[in-house]
């Protein structure tokens, strides 16, 4: 499986995931300019959550070299993606419920093994 093709099963599986803990997706793979948001969805309590899939395959790098998916979220990334989120917000605020905001989580996924793994990290 190449590098893209993890990526896609990873955000499959994170919709997956999402919608099962009654998540509505909005939108996945929001674009603007240089920016992406992996996955819009609305949380159960009708907050806005702006969603980042990190996902790594069993038996690569995550298991030999001691790292996680959540490793691949570095400061960097995250300042990045909370650029994106707020672009996103403010060009569509139909998306914002007003006395709730938005949030952004993180799914870090793993994939190969019997069964993915996946861990959601709230509100970075």
């Amino acid at each position: 499986m190449d590098r893209s093709t993890v990526g896609k099963a990873g955000e499959d599986l994170a919709c997956e995931y999402l919608v099962k803990n009654k998540y509505k997706i909005l939108k996945r793979n929001w674009r603007e300019k240089w920016d992406e948001i992996d996955i819009i969805a609305r949380a159960k309590d009708g907050m806005l959550i702006f969603v980042e899939v990190k996902t790594f395959k069993a038996g690569g790098l995550a298991d030999g070299g001691g790292l996680s998916s959540e490793d691949n979220m570095t400061p960097a990334k995250l300042k990045k993606l909370k650029r994106a989120c707020e672009a996103c917000a403010a060009k569509n605020p139909e998306f914002v419920a007003e006395n709730l905001g938005w949030r952004i989580d993180l799914l870090a996924i793993e994939i190969g093994g019997a069964e993915p793994k996946i861990r959601h990290y709230e509100n970075l």
